[in-house]
């Protein structure tokens, strides 16, 4: 009955994926009721591929936590305790699976809608033994508010979010000044917030809104270096290749 619980849930698309009984204990309850807003994604269907399925058929009830209105306790989910870094839109995991593997001192929680994507990490995760990642299939924004205590997170991933190029689709894009205003709030002092995007005009309005949050400061004079822990896309050096820019931003919470 699991089984075809997960394979009903995923060709449905249905939002939070079921988890099992381990992670059920790891939130206390919170009043705080959800509000609507405008959401940063699309949720597409898409392909998912046999393998996909299965990882998420037989890896979610071990790797995943299901979405509630209620805090997260992130040293149960991981069953230990360990510097905990969020991600937010893993895409397909690739970049996620290398960061986790060479930082096992760290514990990753890690958020995307999409189905395909989750079960790539999933199969990720299997196949390079990694214990350090769990998946949330939720709203970024929604996991946030109801999930994450504050002053809980060392740091936080944003990598190539979706630029949302059109003008008239720029109030879409994630990175805006209400956000970041509430996403701070869940980093602890001295932790941190790294933003990569390859459109500059998304990369302009990330430096404007980071800048003028008053409990961030920037490590460096506007676009950091690539850190050595994030890893090139192969669309990344595609890019590159052609001549496009990449921007990364690094900024400290004070």
């Amino acid at each position: 009955m699991l089984r075809l619980h997960y394979v009903k849930f995923i060709l449905s698309s249905v939002e939070g994926l079921s988890t099992n009984g381990q992670n059920q204990n790891t939130m206390t309850e919170t009043t705080e009721q959800p509000s609507r807003h405008i959401r940063s994604f699309v949720r597409r269907q898409g392909r998912v591929s046999p393998a996909q399925l299965r990882a998420c058929e037989t890896l979610l009830p071990q790797f995943g936590i299901q979405y509630a209105a209620q805090t997260l306790d992130l040293d149960t989910a991981f069953e230990r305790s360990a510097p905990k870094i969020l991600e937010i839109g893993f895409g397909m995991g690739d970049s996620t699976a290398t960061i986790a593997l060479a930082h096992p001192e760290n514990d990753y929680l890690c958020l995307e809608v999409h189905t395909p994507g989750v079960g790539n990490l999933l199969k990720l995760i299997e196949a390079q033994h990694l214990t350090n990642i769990r998946i949330i299939q939720h709203d970024a924004v929604e996991v946030l508010r109801d999930m994450i205590a504050d002053a809980s997170l060392d740091g936080l991933h944003i990598f190539f979010p979706d630029p949302w190029h059109k003008a008239r689709h720029n109030k879409r894009r994630l990175i805006q000044t209400p956000f970041i205003a509430a996403l701070v709030q869940k980093i602890k002092l001295n932790g941190y917030i790294h933003v990569a995007t390859d459109w500059q005009d998304y990369a302009e309005q990330v430096l404007r809104v980071l800048s003028d949050e008053p409990l961030l400061e920037n490590t460096v004079v506007d676009y950091a270096p690539r850190p050595d822990y994030r890893p090139l896309t192969k669309f990344e050096k595609r890019g590159l290749n052609l001549g496009h820019g990449v921007w990364d931003l690094v900024f400290r919470r004070v």
